[in-house]
């Protein structure tokens, strides 16, 4: 069930109501998905992305991905968080590297579908998420000042951050007021757009406000037609990317990224939508959805795509009620292309770069930003870190390593949470976390039995920890040892070879060592392990602390026997 597209279930119950309301909203994001689809394959900089990619990757990929999709209202496209990436795999690989990458892509995320991996996604740190987010606000943004500025740069400007400034510095002279007329002209037609018709597309507003303006008055603006000629006005033919295993063995890092940051964008745009709507999304079937999607753009020549936050919104808001308004979205676009493409071409690069101006303070987040600088210095640093890194070298560093930091913190804090401690000798039994009505009594332990609490997740994180402490009895003259394991929720591969080591030093000094109070996960790895088991013997893994002890007391009382039978022995 958990596959199984939105769309099987809503259409068991559609009617020309619900038809109605999907077909307002799909034309209603299908207008706001036109400027944004183009912006998005400019701010590409490759004069090989044109915006007729945009759209086409808007077409394909929101038709497949609404079909496929495992949310009501999820709106897939292009969209900003990959502008950077693809222009990197296009300097590298070349266009045919990038269609390459967009299809492995697809494979992987059908395949994190297919495994169930759509929870597991959702763990990604949110630092890292509005860090990266943040960085690619500001990264976005900088591929604009050319178009914003109008700035006549006679060579391929620079991909990297600080020699893209310096190029920019470089050619202040060239400033065009026009063009920077244009872009605040059409950001100001946006936001009133916004403030007075909230229900009216305001970046569509804006843009045909501004290419009006420079058509009438005849402004010395470059346009679309100026810089990438005609757009088509239809769809290319399919057909598959010209790979081969040297080719696949180089993309299957950037591929597997593209799948990374397009399965956290998706299924973060499901959740603001089930947040909306107070549905639930299927994480795997949307996986899947995106996935088919992508591997659909590439066969069109398009982009990489993903669930597009603002689009589904929009969605929401403008009444969609099921996929359908999703691929009735995607045949609006498709209609625009067919009977209105030729005019696109004459639309100012200024005023698509004033609409992504907009995009980029909202992909900001300045107050979210701000209230996680304000918080816990560690999550402060991991966000400023894949922040700057995003920003000066690259996503792709800069989402592995605020993971990686991430995780780091994380297993810092499990640590710290987690104890290993020496009971002693005079021991409080029948604990009131075990049975809170149970009395409770002070029981004296022998002086040959050593007992240690061991709370939290038991993993590597703690194991010099527990060889610190427990490791140091070895050197008492004791029978027994006893792990008393009761809040332990989580054992892993570590944790259970410092177990294995733990029997090994206790076999060698001939102690007895018992394990108690195991929880579910700790038992059933503890009993899979079957050399372990065989050395520790079933019957030393006990229900509860008084088992052990009870267990404790039947060795002491065979040893006491068999020291009975020597004595016996030698007085006859």
């Amino acid at each position: 069930m958990s596959h199984i597209p939105a769309i099987i279930t809503c259409l068991k119950s559609y009617s020309k109501k619900t038809f109605f309301a999907d077909l307002s909203a799909g034309l209603t994001v299908g207008v706001v998905a036109l400027p944004l689809a183009m912006a998005f394959a400019i701010a590409c900089g490759s004069e090989m992305i044109t915006p007729a990619t945009g759209l086409v990757t808007a077409i394909v990929a929101g038709f497949v991905m609404a079909f496929f999709s495992g949310s009501r209202f999820q709106i897939g496209g292009p969209t900003g968080a990959f502008v950077v990436i693809i222009s990197g795999i296009v300097a590298t690989h070349g266009f045919s590297g990038l269609v390459g990458c967009t299809l492995l892509a697809g494979i992987f995320m059908i395949l994190f579908g297919v495994f169930k991996m759509g929870a597991l996604i959702k763990f990604i740190p949110y630092p890292v998420i509005t860090g990266f987010t943040a960085g690619l606000a500001v990264t976005i943004f900088s591929t604009q000042i050319k178009d914003i500025f109008g700035l006549e740069i006679p060579h391929v400007v620079p991909a990297e951050f600080i020699e893209k400034w310096g190029c920019y510095f470089n050619y202040m002279d060239t400033i065009n007021p026009w063009a920077l007329g244009l872009t605040a002209l059409t950001i100001i037609c946006i936001l009133l757009s916004k403030r007075l018709f909230p229900r009216v597309p305001s970046m569509l507003v804006g843009m045909l406000i501004s290419t009006a303006i420079a058509i009438i008055f005849k402004l010395p603006v470059e346009t679309i037609g100026s810089r990438f000629g005609e757009l088509p006005t239809g769809l290319p033919s399919p057909s598959l990317p010209n790979l081969n295993w040297d080719s696949i063995s180089s993309l299957i890092q950037p591929a597997f990224i593209i799948a990374l940051l397009a399965s956290i964008e998706s299924l973060l745009s499901a959740s603001v939508a089930d947040g909306m709507t107070g549905t639930r999304h299927k994480p795997n079937a949307e996986l899947i959805a995106q996935g088919a999607g992508n591997i659909a753009s590439a066969l069109f020549g398009g982009l990489p795509a993903s669930g597009a936050i603002a689009r589904t919104a929009t969605n929401v808001k403008a009444g969609g009620k099921t996929p359908i308004s999703g691929i009735i979205h995607a045949i609006t676009l498709l209609l625009i292309l067919l009977i209105a493409g030729q005019y696109a071409a004459m639309v100012p690069l200024a005023a698509l770069a004033g609409i992504l101006a907009i995009v980029c303070w909202n992909m900001l987040e300045v107050g979210t930003f701000c209230h996680l600088l304000r918080g816990p210095k560690p999550d402060c640093a991991v966000l400023l870190i894949t922040f700057l890194l995003t920003v000066v070298i690259n996503i792709v560093v800069a989402v592995e390593v605020g993971v990686v930091l991430a995780a780091l913190l994380f297993m810092g804090r499990m640590a710290q949470i987690s104890q290993i401690e020496n009971l002693g000798k005079n021991l409080i039994s029948d604990d009131e976390e075990e049975d809170p009505t149970r009395s409770r009594y002070l029981r004296q332990i022998a002086d040959n039995i050593e007992v240690f609490d061991v709370q939290g997740p038991f993993f590597f994180g703690v194991v010099e920890q527990f060889k610190d402490i427990a490791f140091s009895s070895m050197r008492h003259e004791i029978d027994y040892v006893v792990l008393r394991m009761r809040l332990v929720p989580a054992l892993d591969a570590s944790g259970l070879n410092v177990l294995d080591n733990f029997l090994s030093e206790c076999k060698k000094h001939d102690i007895k060592l018992i394990l108690c109070g195991l929880q579910k996960q700790p038992k059933k790895s503890i009993l899979a392990d079957k050399p372990f088991i065989k050395e520790l013997s079933k019957e030393n893994i006990c229900a509860d602390l008084d088992h052990a002890l009870a267990r404790i007391e039947i060795f002491e009382a065979a040893k006491q026997a068999t020291k009975n039978n020597k004595v016996a022995d030698l007085q006859n």
